[in-house]
């Protein structure tokens, strides 16, 4: 199958399937209501993600030149389908495709749902495979796409039960403590809310070396699932 057919067909489904009530509905969980999408149902996509992956017909190659046709328009469905599509080839991916994927946060992975699909279902996958490591994600630390940046503590949130040093994990993604863009604080603080359940002393000490310098945003999140006296620790001195 050729690229641009395929394009074709997904677009088509999408037109055929739009509902605008759903877009209407989901737009209340983007930044400013903005979420441009066709309103397709989870059911819907299931239902085309379950074909594309019988058909036998979807490579590697297919879908990276495919991946700039549906990331153009900016329509949430289309760049949920790119990352669809490298998810039913995850098992054929090599390590030089991993440097491919960066381009992606330029042309398409722009809002915090497709950066955490990435970072959830994606990335800890091919990490398990052995195709990547945690200092892969070094350059993806500094980043100027701040969604990418994001992508790093949400994979990494899948590594805590690993046995893997939580200090390694701290010290590596220290540099997001300082991060300008408020969805980083909300990775950050997920993240560091996942590793106070597994391991409260260390992250509670990592807390407290930055609870008077870094944004407030992450330690609501971190904190979210402690009691109001434990909250009171984090609170930034005066």
């Amino acid at each position: 199958m050729k690229p641009d057919q395929l394009y074709k067909s997904l677009l088509s489904y999408c037109q055929t399937h739009a509902n605008p009530e759903l877009v209407k509905k989901y737009s209340r969980y983007f930044k400013e209501g903005v979420y441009d999408a066709w309103g397709l149902s989870q059911a819907l996509m299931d239902a085309k993600k379950a074909e594309l992956k019988q058909s036998g017909e979807i490579t590697v190659d297919l879908v990276f030149e495919i991946a700039p046709l549906l990331m153009k328009s900016g329509k949430y469905e289309e760049t949920s389908f790119a990352l669809i599509l490298i998810t039913i080839m995850k098992d054929k991916l090599v390590k030089s495709d991993f440097g491919r994927l960066e381009s992606w946060f330029k042309t398409g992975i722009a809002n915090w749902a497709h950066a955490d699909y990435f970072g959830m279902f994606f990335l800890p996958e091919i990490m398990k495979q052995g195709l990547i490591d945690k200092d892969d994600f070094t350059g993806w630390i500094i980043s100027p796409y701040k969604f990418q940046r994001r992508c790093v503590p949400v994979t990494f949130i899948k590594l805590l039960k690993t046995g893997i040093s939580f200090q390694e994990l701290f010290t590596f993604l220290e540099p997001l403590m300082s991060d300008p863009a408020r969805e980083v604080h909300q990775g950050m603080g997920w993240f560091l809310r996942e590793a106070w359940k597994v391991k409260p002393e260390e992250t509670e000490a990592f807390l407290l070396k930055w609870k008077d310098i870094a944004p407030r945003l992450i330690f609501q999140y971190a904190c979210e699932k402690m009691t109001k006296e434990q909250k009171l620790l984090y609170r930034k001195a005066k």
